[in-house]
């Protein structure tokens, strides 16, 4: 791991460990072995840092959606994907993605740090509702509005639609962070999610 990668990576675990605002440049400097100023020759400042965490993050997630054959920030494409998947498919897909959200230390040490902070600090309280609330409804209701255009889905609200599949997901998520015994249950209760959700809505599936 490079410079730039190590400043990140423990950044990101004192963040998740103390609160972002608790956390000094000087402080990620001496976990990674540097002083402050070679630091500052790779991010200019903790909001540097913090923001390139993100950008991180997507990279991390792109490479993982290419590996479940999906797009995973393109609702159109992605649509036409969901149309051909069986419902065995499906909750293979909806269990590679709960998983990777659940189990990757990167992506768990953001939500963490984010979880901590929302409480002290508005902007990293809206920076989790954007990345946790807003923008997978939005992505979300997109494809599920695409696929219920094409006919696949038939529902008399998108927005309702989208908020009763999503919002149980999120909440087993949060649940799993919480205790982490309980995934087993959380699968389960996934699977069971899913076939309801195409019971409900599906044209094409039973």
């Amino acid at each position: 791991m490079d410079t730039k990668h190590r400043i990140l990576d423990e950044a990101l675990t004192l963040f998740s460990e103390k609160g972002y605002a608790n956390v000094y440049v000087n402080d990620i400097a001496q976990k990674v072995g540097i002083k402050a100023p070679s630091l500052y020759k790779h991010y200019k400042s903790k909001k540097a840092i913090f923001d390139a965490i993100i950008d991180e993050m997507n990279d991390r997630f792109a490479k993982q959606a290419k590996d479940l054959h999906i797009v995973g920030n393109d609702p159109k494409a992605d649509a036409h994907i969901y149309e051909t998947l069986s419902e065995e498919e499906m909750i293979k897909l909806g269990f590679d993605l709960f998983s990777y959200y659940l189990h990757d230390d990167y992506v768990k040490r953001f939500r963490k740090m984010l979880t901590i902070e929302q409480f002290h600090n508005k902007e990293l309280a809206d920076t989790y509702t954007k990345l946790y609330v807003d923008d997978p409804l939005s992505y979300q209701g997109m494809l599920l509005g695409q696929v219920a255009a094409s006919g696949g889905l038939n529902t008399e609200s998108v927005d309702v639609m989208t908020l009763q599949f999503f919002a149980p997901i999120y909440m087993l998520l949060t649940m799993c962070d919480r205790t982490p015994e309980r995934e087993e249950e959380a699968l389960k209760i996934l699977e069971g999610h899913i076939r309801q959700f195409n019971r409900l809505y599906s044209r094409k599936r039973g």
